[in-house]
């Protein structure tokens, strides 16, 4: 049986989007509370009946997410332009070699905003 495992991680971040007019608003600096939900999907194990121990993924995810947290994130290689959805590439690329289960990136800079990244068809950047 398969089943499908989130794990939600929250984060403070700064940031300012360098893709639009100058005149839009998220151009100019401004921070966010991050709700980020990392997914994985994988068969139940029999002896545990768990997909996976939900300190094992924090062990895993929690020190790369981290890494964002309390952060300028157009400083972070990677992120010169830290959109949702290119945080969740970012986040993608550092945590599928370390979660081979990895399903989905969710990350929420609102209530009400967000971006879903599934996995890339084709390895990134290739």
């Amino acid at each position: 049986m398969k089943f499908q495992l989130r794990k939600a991680f929250k984060i403070d971040a700064a940031h300012r989007l360098t893709g639009l007019p100058t005149e839009h608003k998220c151009t100019r600096l401004h921070g966010h509370t991050y709700r980020i939900e990392i997914a994985i999907e994988d068969e139940l194990k029999p002896d545990s009946g768990l997909v996976m121990d939900y300190n094992t993924l924090e062990q895993i995810a929690g020190p790369v997410i981290s890494m964002l947290d309390h952060t300028y994130l157009n400083e972070i290689p990677g992120l010169e332009n830290p959109t949702s959805e290119n945080i969740a590439i970012w986040l993608w690329e550092r945590l599928k070699p370390k979660l081979p289960g990895l399903k989905e990136i969710l990350v929420a800079e609102s209530d009400n905003s967000m971006a879903i990244f599934r996995g890339p068809s084709t390895p990134l950047g290739h």
